[in-house]
């Protein structure tokens, strides 16, 4: 893959939740909600300050995120399916 986020941008993947209940009802496709969960697969070089500094994101490629229901931009690479957001779309990492 050659893609490359510019300034505070995020490309994440997004990571599928559990089809199942815990107590063991299947949950059909159709009536999943769409995970708000991701991995960080690359980031952007980060933004630059009133006083023209480069601030790095706090997030890395590997981090497992939160992020909006409604968050990002979808496209496809390489026959995946990523979310392009910005930093600040994030709401956390797990750590």
């Amino acid at each position: 893959m050659k893609f490359k986020p510019l300034y505070d941008r995020v490309l994440v993947e997004r990571l599928e939740t559990e089809s199942k209940t815990a107590g063991g009802i299947i949950i059909p496709d159709t009536a999943k909600e769409k995970p708000v969960e991701g991995l960080v697969v690359a980031v952007g070089n980060g933004v630059k300050s009133e006083k023209g500094e480069l601030v790095s994101l706090q997030v890395k490629p590997g981090d497992k995120i939160l992020f909006g229901k409604w968050s990002g931009s979808e496209m496809k690479l390489d026959g995946k399916d990523y979310l392009v957001m910005k930093e600040s779309d994030i709401m956390g990492i797990f750590e």
